[in-house]
């Protein structure tokens, strides 16, 4: 079975490499690590890494690792097996479907993430995630199986193979040849680019009471001693800015009302 070289054209930044020769698929030199779990467990403000975020080891202490996240700089010390080694950007080591699935529905991913995932069951064994929308408009995330021939050669349909799984990759980012969609950018890791990361819910807006001018007199605006803007209906700003328009009007009467303010 020959293979089909990929075509020539539009290459996705996040999808360029090297044109050399892979020992292996999973090159112990070139990894970053990422959280597959909220940790410790709880509400949102009580963790301090979040899944998907990408993770600075700080040291290895076995079954457990003292990690920063680089979205957040927040540390803690978190199980190893709570997080995945990532190898090229897009290449995850061990970790299950329903992870892979988990991962492509966080924020910040669209259709066309993709992941490629090594089996958790048999060693040198692949499958491709991609996330989809539906006609429903809904997103979901579609799963195939990477085939490996005697010779290396890797395939999704048995005509069409490639040397390597970066030249799959290559030539499915030009044409979905049979999958759902175009592959678009490796699934996105929170903390390795410049898009925000959102750590909590927005700060709430805390609105004072509407001014009604009747509880207002002359104290309010004209006193020299500080107020309390937390307890003042009349802020500061804009006493200010009322002894600012009377003294250019040199108006100190109020015409509404007839008052002489003292």
């Amino acid at each position: 079975m020959g293979s089909r070289p990929s075509k020539g054209g539009r290459r996705s930044s996040a999808l360029t490499h090297q044109d050399t020769p892979e020992p292996t698929i999973l090159d112990n030199q070139r990894y970053v690590v990422v959280a597959l779990y909220n940790y410790p467990a709880g509400g949102p403000a009580d963790c301090s890494i979040r899944v998907g975020e990408r993770l600075n080891v700080l040291s290895d202490e076995g079954d457990w690792w003292r990690v920063s996240s680089t979205a957040t700089g927040k540390e803690s010390y978190m199980p190893s097996n709570y997080t995945a080694k990532v190898f090229h950007s897009w290449l995850f080591e061990g970790i299950s479907r329903e992870k892979a699935e988990e991962l492509l529905l966080l924020p910040h991913n669209q259709a066309g993430s993709f992941i490629i995932r090594e089996s958790q069951t048999r060693r040198g064994a692949y499958s491709l995630s991609v996330r989809r929308t539906t006609s429903s408009s809904w997103d979901s995330v579609k799963h195939y199986r990477i085939h490996q021939l005697q010779n290396g050669f890797f395939y999704i349909s048995p005509g069409l193979t490639f040397p390597s799984l970066f030249q799959l990759v290559d030539h499915y980012s030009e044409t979905n040849a049979g999958l759902c969609c175009l592959l678009r950018e490796p699934c996105f890791i929170q903390g390795s680019n410049n898009v925000p990361v959102v750590t909590g819910p927005p700060p709430m807006a805390v609105r004072k009471p509407t001014l009604n001018w009747k509880d207002v007199d002359s104290s309010m605006i004209f006193s020299r001693d500080k107020v309390d803007t937390e307890e003042s209906l009349v802020s500061e700003g804009l006493r200010e800015a009322i002894n600012s328009y009377l003294f250019m009007t040199e108006e100190t009467n109020c015409e509404d009302c007839g008052q002489k303010w003292t």
